[in-house]
């Protein structure tokens, strides 16, 4: 009996951001045809860059960096010299201060001041000791990995601005994918160590101090991939905005399209749509159940507009952008143009600014004229002492609905019930971060569209792995031997994305259960946060006495001076006895690190044996 003939794959693809083109890239590589629908006049989505008076800008600053190869290689390959290689600078405005992100512990402790700095020390000891348990919560993963004061003066006010809901309402996945493996002690390690030996050849993510990005903003690399597809006869069309999805049983069959004011029907044997979630269920014909309908309705997007100005001062900052931790002022970040590529100004004489504002669809900010945003953005940079309004001579504004998918406390659960829903709607594939409703990065929006396209070739990936497990995005490996032989095989070749059995996501195997209750304390860490704590606590003690003229306690900290050779109660020194405060805090903590790994160790080792023959050699591992 002769095999049928297989009918021609012909792709539908929704929306012309980051991800609907990655898609359209790689269906030609495979030499399939594929038709890509974009309601706006122009692509890129929010990588988009647009262009006023001849001044470039970017929708929200995007960086171009990744662990993943394949999506490495085709942004050289797309843009070959036109993709720069530029130095990372942000910094973090807070109490009419600037401090350094990452982490630089002196500038740190200068603008927070040595008591404060000790208080944060102490409440990281504490948040490591006493974890706050079940982590479910923004407010919780923050805690527990700075502290509870570091989180209040550093991230509290600021995340709530950019999401307009509490922290206590947004869930931990959020902070886990986006600050991806950083913590108080890795941001001192960083800060006070050699890169890559304080992590034997591992970078954290957030930390890198440099990266790729195109000549003329992103919207270049998605003008050109656009430019390419087109060439290789599939079609993007602009102005498309997709009216309903006809489906029925376990298939998409066809679409109704908007194009100039008339409607029109698209057919397609498969569709990857990167539209909002919730709009993609409201426009199913006929419709879906009342409960998926419901839990569609449930989901939640962050907005944002930007406020462009150009101002007539060759430099004002020498940052790609700052973080504005400021509760005078609504904006939450500043973008530096001409520090992210200088070709995007025309005149080096000017600087072009983004002015980040996070608001919903609708409310007060949103409803603004761009006259009033203006005037606004002049206000604000005033305030923060960055320009004067008088320089400014040229301004914008541009807004972006549905930027950030919130992670609010209901989401999982309206995630849950749609995905079961699509789950049996064999030719739709949902990618990028609307798509997805995942708060991806660019790199891994691209990702999901590669593996999307490998499954409508035949594989079977799962994309909601992509940005879900740590051992995914946590770190980067660039040590010697073969560490660095294993990773780049894997790297030089498509990732495979773990598939986990439904028994695996709900429920941990034993060993896993016994290694979480007992994690292992990194002993390095843990003995610099102790020495850091008793050397400020001496410190600061001696400069209290100094400035009490020496008279209170003076005897009995004095006898500190027959043990700490050359301590005294004087400027000096209060140095000496914070470095041999440090030293031997930092032998106790590294100490007292070692015997509680040593116990736990030993309690897991018993723990398995019981459960299965075990070498002595797991012991010795653990600590």
């Amino acid at each position: 009996m002769q095999d049928p003939v297989e009918k021609p794959k012909k792709v539908i693809i929704i929306g012309a951001g980051p991800a609907g083109l990655t898609a359209a890239y790689e269906l030609c590589k495979a030499g399939i045809q594929s038709l890509v629908l974009e309601k706006d006049n122009m692509v890129g989505g929010l990588a988009r860059t647009l262009n006023h008076s001849g001044y470039y800008f970017d929708m929200g600053g995007h960086r171009f960096f990744t662990k993943v190869k394949t999506v490495e290689n085709m942004w050289h390959e797309v843009l070959g010299e036109d993709f720069l290689k530029r130095s990372r600078l942000s910094r973090i405005y807070y109490n009419k201060r600037y401090f350094y992100y990452p982490l630089r512990a002196f500038n740190a402790l200068s603008g927070l001041g040595f008591w404060n700095s000790f208080l944060i020390l102490l409440s990281y000891l504490k948040a490591r000791l006493l974890p706050d348990k079940p982590e479910e919560t923004f407010e919780k993963w923050v805690s527990n990995r700075f502290g509870k004061r570091l989180y209040k003066t550093f991230f509290k006010t600021y995340t709530e601005k950019v999401w307009g809901i509490p922290c206590n309402e947004i869930r931990a996945e959020w902070a886990a994918q986006r600050i991806m493996g950083l913590s108080l002690l890795s941001a001192l390690k960083n800060a006070l160590l050699d890169q890559k030996n304080s992590h034997k050849g591992v970078i954290i993510k957030t930390l890198i101090d440099s990266f790729h990005y195109p000549k003329l903003g992103p919207g270049m690399m998605w003008e050109r991939v656009a430019d390419i597809v087109q060439k290789d006869r599939s079609d993007v069309r602009l102005g498309s905005e997709v009216n309903r999805f006809f489906w029925s049983g376990d298939r998409i069959d066809s679409l109704e399209i908007k194009v100039n004011g008339q409607n029109e029907l698209v057919n397609g044997t498969h569709f990857i749509s990167t539209m909002p979630i919730r709009e993609l269920i409201q426009k199913f014909e006929p419709a879906v159940p009342e409960r998926v309908l419901k839990a569609a309705t449930d989901l939640n997007y962050r907005d944002f507009l930007t406020v462009i100005l150009v101002i007539n001062k060759r430099d004002l900052f020498p940052d790609n952008w700052i973080y504005i931790h400021d509760p005078n002022v609504k904006v939450g970040r500043i973008q530096n143009f001409k520090n992210w590529s200088p070709y995007m100004v025309p005149d080096q004489n000017k600087t072009c600014l983004g002015l980040e504002y996070f608001c919903f669809e609708g409310d007060g900010l949103w409803t603004k004229s761009n006259q009033e945003l203006i005037e606004l953005g002049k206000k604000e940079l005033e305030i923060l002492g960055l320009a004067l309004a008088s320089d400014v001579e040229d301004g914008t504004a541009v807004r972006m609905a549905k930027a950030y998918p919130v992670y609010d406390s209901t989401y999982q659960e309206s995630l849950t019930i749609i995905r079961q829903f699509l789950s049996q709607i064999h030719n739709l594939h949902l990618v990028g971060r609307n798509g997805m409703h995942k708060y991806n990065n660019q790199d891994h929006s691209m990702l999901t569209a590669m593996l999307a396209v490998k499954n409508i070739l035949g594989a079977n990936y799962d994309l909601w792995q992509v940005n879900a497990d740590e051992e995914y995005h946590e770190e980067i490996r660039v040590g010697d031997g073969k560490e660095a032989d294993e990773f780049a095989l894997l790297s030089s070749t498509q990732p495979q994305i773990p598939e986990r059995s439904l028994a695996r996501t709900k429920k941990l195997d034993s060993n896993e259960i016994i290694i979480r209750a007992f994690a292992r304390v990194d002993k390095l860490a843990f003995a610099i946060a102790v020495g850091s704590v008793c050397g400020l606590a001496i410190f600061i003690t001696t400069l209290f006495l100094i400035i009490e003229g020496g008279k209170i306690g003076d005897r009995n900290l004095q006898l500190l001076g027959q043990y700490f050779i050359g301590y005294t109660i004087t400027v000096k020194g209060a140095f000496v006895g914070m470095g041999y405060s440090f030293f031997w805090g930092f032998i106790w903590g590294w100490l007292i690190a070692y015997l509680r790994n040593l116990s736990s160790g030993y309690f897991i080792h018993r723990a398995r044996s019981k459960a299965e023959s075990s070498s002595f050699r797991n012991l010795l591992d653990y600590i």
